[in-house]
């Protein structure tokens, strides 16, 4: 797992989050908390996807987080995903589909700290890494830990770290991701195909 799970505490300032904030919550309460994702892996959220135009100060905000994050060579989603979990809400546990993102996801918590568990897909109790998210921190997961691993947002009557109780209230993530490879989509696609569209005529 080394190398591909990063966690980088107060990534922004206190400043900063109240500013990305004050242009997210317009659109944000526009929309109402949704009970079940289409895969069911979030309940209780809400979700956009920010275009590119951002306020300047909260454009060199999204930069800083691909600059760091990412590969200098990397090709970027222009969307940003925007996902407010209500304070009831969970996220699952799931790998980001290889059809729709690429090799690195990495996020910046806002209102709330977190506790993100990752779970290995094949040995699912077995296998298992806690990151404290702490509110304003940064998280990227890359590699194993981005294909081989599943991640969820613990609840909040689970959210603990080191035996140490984590209040979640609302948690926005602004969430940064890359082009997903060619040979990934061809691949989700395929296996997505009925059996009759897979044989040959």
């Amino acid at each position: 797992m080394e190398g591909s799970i990063a966690v980088v505490p107060d990534f922004i300032t206190e400043e900063e989050e109240t500013t990305i904030f004050n242009e997210l919550e317009p659109h944000m309460k526009r929309l109402r908390y949704e009970k079940s994702h289409w895969d069911d892996a979030i309940n209780n959220y809400r979700e956009r996807e920010q275009r590119t135009k951002w306020r300047e100060e909260n454009a060199r905000i999204v930069q800083r987080i691909r600059d760091f994050a990412f590969p200098a060579n990397a090709q970027h989603l222009t969307q940003v995903h925007i996902l407010d979990l209500h304070e009831e809400g969970v996220i699952k546990p799931h790998i980001d589909s290889i059809r729709y993102c690429g090799d690195v996801i990495a996020g910046v918590s806002l209102l709330s700290s977190s506790v993100m568990r990752l779970r290995h897909k094949d040995s699912m109790d077995e296998l298992i890494v806690d990151l404290y998210l702490k509110r304003r921190s940064l998280y990227k997961l890359s590699g194993i830990a981005r294909y081989d691993f599943k991640h969820e947002i613990l609840d909040k009557n689970e959210s603990m770290f080191d035996g140490i109780e984590v209040p979640r209230k609302r948690r926005i993530s602004i969430i940064c991701r890359d082009v997903p490879k060619t040979e990934n989509v061809m691949k989700e696609k395929i296996e997505m195909k009925p059996l009759e569209e897979l044989e040959p005529n």
